[in-house]
């Protein structure tokens, strides 16, 4: 069933035509292509010679050195590029969320038994948001979700197999450091969820009998990840904490946490309606451990509840982190009524709802769970092609704007037509403020081009 529900993912990606909605779409087509020609930063006549032959290229920054470089986060064209170079670029969300669904299945196995890796699994793969950012391949939505499943199901396997080897034990959970330090590398504000893990593993570490070894395995790879991070960051962007994004453009602010808390609930219900069993989850297992306290003084009953509780615990405070962090996102702010560009940011936490989602499952009827399941898939795909269906970004008049597709020929804000003028693309040769006109470097061109 689990397999059948990853197959149904599939089909309603694949089913439907692939649209690039946004210029973000335009900004990571671009690295993709150029890293597939061995390049990361492009030289004035490599970026004109890619715009001509992509139509357009968007939110690339023109360096004080003349060369040019993408302002978004670098990770996902390194994990795309090997589906771009085969030809089977839509396939690379996919096959991140296979091994998302895979890890996910072992997690939720190891903690709740037979069936709980099937809701789990399940409930990742059938929500609206999931089928909607699977779509976009140009995309690291779905990818870098996919990467925070792998780590919080292997790292949950880890800590809770303590009939396994040390050693297998101690490679899994590297695994999983790995895959969370990867949605970090994708999206650096995932870097909340590999904060929590580690502070799992620390909290954890009296009861799960894994040796002093593994915990320095951990901590050096841990550390020697992040170095190489601060590294790129420090070579690309002129500095280890620096981004392509230029001072203040990224935002967040508690003055936009209840404008995005009053305004953002509906549409992250619609996208991700397990939310609602894992919000059930967090409320039951906390009336179910304080009666346990109250009731039981020992024996397999508490010590289950001690293991829910304790799970639930970390994997609610990685969720509340994500989604706690952009809820104070000052843009979002006034983006509210274009649901698929504002739940993108709230997708990493996917995985983690499941497993909160699959507790609640398992303790109902199996029946009723998989009727529940069933309804989420036929919700999600309802979803999937409605929020698809009218979620342009692109500005009035334009092919780009409301209802529309963002592409290449489009006369849109986000993708001027080739040799035509627009507010976030340079034509081929053509001169205004964002892209130096002729192929010359030089005053000529914006430092902060296209945004």
């Amino acid at each position: 069933m689990a397999v059948g529900a990853f197959l149904f993912l599939c089909l309603a990606v694949l089913t439907k035509s692939a649209s690039m909605l946004e210029p973000d779409d335009f900004a990571y087509r671009a690295s993709i292509v150029a890293l597939s020609q061995g390049h990361l930063v492009l030289t004035n006549a490599q970026y004109l010679s890619l715009s001509h032959q992509l139509g357009s290229i968007l939110q690339w920054d023109h360096l004080a050195n003349g060369h040019w470089f993408s302002e978004k986060n670098p990770g996902y064209p390194f994990f795309a590029v090997p589906f771009y170079m085969a030809h089977m670029l839509r396939v690379a969300p996919l096959f991140y969320g296979a091994l998302a669904s895979v890890a996910l299945f072992l997690g939720a196995r190891r903690w709740l038994g037979a069936w709980g890796g099937t809701w789990a699994a399940g409930l990742f793969c059938t929500s609206g948001a999931a089928m909607s950012f699977a779509w976009r391949s140009t995309m690291p939505t779905f990818t870098d979700a996919s990467f925070v499943a792998i780590g919080a199901g292997l790292l949950l396997w880890t800590l809770l197999a303590t009939d396994a080897s040390s050693r297998r034990r101690t490679v899994v959970g590297a695994l999983a450091l790995v895959a969370l330090f990867a949605a970090m590398f994708i999206r650096y504000t995932d870097v909340v969820a590999l904060a929590v893990a580690v502070l799992a593993i620390v909290a954890t570490a009296r009861w799960t009998g894994l040796r002093r070894l593994t915990y320095a395995w951990w901590g050096g790879l841990t550390i020697l990840l992040l170095a190489g991070d601060m590294w790129f960051n420090t070579y690309f962007y002129g500095g280890a904490f620096s981004t392509g994004y230029s001072a203040g453009e990224i935002t967040f602010s508690l003055s936009s946490f209840w404008p995005n808390l009053t305004g953002m609930p509906s549409s992250l219900l619609q996208a991700m309606p397990m939310t609602l069993l894992a919000l059930v989850t967090l409320v039951w297992l906390t009336s179910r451990a304080w009666r346990a306290r109250r009731e039981l003084r020992h024996g397999s009953d508490l010590q289950r509840v001690r293991v829910d509780v304790m799970v639930a615990t970390f994997v609610g405070l990685a969720w509340a982190g994500i989604w706690g962090l952009y809820a104070c996102y000052s843009w979002t702010v006034n983006q509210q009524g274009n649901s698929i560009h504002v739940i993108r940011f709230y997708l990493p936490a996917l995985g983690l709802i499941a497993l909160l989602g699959a507790w609640c499952l398992q303790q109902l009827p199996r029946w009723a769970a998989l009727v529940l399941l069933a309804g989420v898939g036929l919700d999600g795909l309802y979803v999937f092609h409605s929020i698809t269906a009218n979620s342009g970004l692109g500005g009035p008049g334009g092919s780009g704007g409301p209802g529309g597709r963002i592409g290449p020929g489009g006369a849109g804000n986000y993708g001027p037509p080739p040799g035509g003028t627009g507010n976030y693309g340079p034509p081929p040769g053509g001169s205004g403020n964002y892209g130096p006109p002729n192929g010359i470097g030089g005053p000529g061109g914006s430092t902060s081009a296209l945004r």
